[in-house]
């Protein structure tokens, strides 16, 4: 293990080869596009993170792998939402509390914390509602945290894209609710932070994107 993969190891996320082990055992219990998804906000993180000085390239990419971790226990009859608090779990029982955490914070972006705000319905227990509500409520969220909460608005499964597909495609996939128009002005702000961040327009560092989001091939 190399000196820099100890530091991660020590400040709450795994080392790279750790989460790409998590994430190979998450696709062998439930495989599906969403290991697709995982893979492509690690890249996008880690790309943003190497122009960025208050971020680390590496523990940007494995919080990038691991945000959805949760869904290793998911299905067609899980609720969605159920994949923040799994993800958490598992990876705090593993002592990993900064993965733990970005696996809640992905879900509200800053400066959202309002458990209202998640794209679908709520159907887990109360109790389990006010534990995330009172998380959130107990955190300032860290750059690492908005980093992950804007690049999961940036890669579907077939590649990268404008904010603006992501959004509209969780839209359809989830319907809209009271806070639907909030959460896209906060993706909206993310996009400008780290734009402000890196010293241009964060699509300039990733591949693919006008092919993927316009739905067809560039030639020559």
């Amino acid at each position: 293990m190399t000196v820099g993969h100890e530091l991660l190891n020590e400040s709450g996320v795994p080392t790279i080869q750790e989460a790409k082990e998590y994430l190979r055992e998450a696709e062998h219990l439930n495989p599906g596009p969403w290991v697709r998804h995982v893979e492509l906000v690690a890249l996008a993180a880690r790309a943003i993170a190497e122009r960025d000085p208050r971020i680390d390239s590496e523990r940007a990419y494995v919080l990038g792998l691991l945000h959805d971790i949760g869904r290793r226990t998911g299905g067609p009859n899980i609720a969605d939402v159920r994949h923040i608090l799994d993800g958490f779990a598992f990876m705090r029982a593993e002592g990993f509390e900064e993965s733990a955490r970005v696996c809640l914070t992905h879900s509200f972006p800053a400066p959202i914390k309002d458990v209202g705000a998640f794209a679908s319905s709520w159907d887990c227990p109360t109790e389990e509602c006010h534990f995330v509500q009172s998380y959130l409520n107990g955190i300032e969220y860290s750059t690492y945290d908005r980093l992950i909460q804007l690049c999961d608005a940036l890669a579907q499964p077939t590649g990268f894209c404008l904010i603006e597909k992501r959004l509209i495609e969780v839209a359809l996939r989830h319907g809209v609710n009271e806070f639907t128009l909030t959460k896209w002005r906060a993706f909206l702000g993310l996009r400008r932070e780290f734009d402000e961040a890196v010293g241009t327009s964060i699509y300039r560092l990733l591949p693919g994107v006008v092919e993927n989001t316009f739905g067809f091939q560039s030639v020559g």
